[in-house]
Formats: structure tokens, sequence, C-alpha cells
């Protein structure tokens, strides 16, 4: 997020605004999912990309450090798999569960220890970005469990975890 610029001039309580979307070029998606971790606590997170930066990674790395995530998954694209490889030894740090699939969409489910369900869907890479980029957040249940549903298989049956990879390499 631009300094100066306070989320909730873009974003309001997810309690009160179930759907809500913006159009903006001073959010970030790590501003965002900070953001709903602050309202709903400790969770549980899938998230979809077709490319990842090392500043996202850094953004990341101190998010999971809050104490606020669970469990991470994330699945990014084949096509970019050379980027991702020079980043492999530090997305593995950060990142518990990596997969490669066919994949151009750019989704943040958060699922709490508490039952609170907020699907993201963004025009926004996990990159630092300096254009306008779109979201629609919702704290919807029937768009988690859809969403959910098809990350989940296309984790399960259209992908290859990043770590098995290169296990197998070696």
């Amino acid at each position: 997020m631009k300094r100066n610029t306070n989320i909730k001039s873009i974003l309001h309580p997810l309690d009160s605004n179930p759907y809500q979307a913006y159009l903006s070029g001073v959010v970030q998606v790590a501003d965002v999912l900070e953001w709903v971790l602050s309202q709903v606590g400790k969770s549980e997170i899938w998230q979809t990309s077709f490319s990842i930066s090392e500043e996202f990674i850094r953004r990341l790395y101190f998010i999971e450090k809050s104490g606020n995530v669970s469990r991470f998954s994330l699945v990014l694209d084949h096509k970019a798999t050379t980027k991702t490889v020079k980043l492999w030894p530090f997305i593995t740090q950060v990142i518990q569960h990596t997969y490669l699939a066919d994949n151009h969409s750019k989704i943040l489910l958060v699922k709490s220890i508490a039952g609170d369900m907020v699907s993201i869907v963004t025009s926004q890479n996990l990159t630092r970005g300096n254009r306008a980029e779109s979201a629609f957040v919702t704290t919807d249940p029937d768009i988690f469990t859809t969403l959910h549903k098809q990350v989940t298989d296309l984790i399960t049956y259209h992908s290859v975890p990043l770590h098995d990879l290169f296990n197998s390499a070696n």
C-alpha cells in the first residue's frame, strides 16, 4: 500500500460489508490479506496467482510471522517456472505448500479457526505493481465453498507440488 493511504478508505469492515469491490492503484494483495487477518484472526490460506515476486514473498514472511497463519497453500503457473525456480529457496522458507499448475487465476481464500470465510478475486499477480488493480471481496459462504472446492481440485488433480519437483531432480 502506498504510504499515507489507509486501507479503510478503500475497504470497509467485513462484518458489515459482505460484498465489496475496489479499483485502486494503491492497494496490494498483501495489504488485503493483512486487513482480512486483522479482522478474522488465525486462518488457513489458499492463494492462486500466475506469478510471484521476491517482494511479495517478503511480505508473506512477515504476515506468517504475525502468528495469524495456520497453513498456507499457494498455486502458481507452470509458465512462470523460471522465475519461481529462482525464488524456490525463499518460497519454501515462507510458504508451506506450493504447487505448479496451468493457472492464471488470482484468488485468495481465507478460513479462520473461528469459521469465518473470506474470498477475494483480484486482477493482481503476487507482484508489486504500480497499476490500478481490481478485486471483489466477499464473506458469502457459498462463494467461498465453490471457490475452495475448485482450488482444491486444481491442487489435487491438476498440479505438481513444487517440493516434489525439486526432490525428483536431485
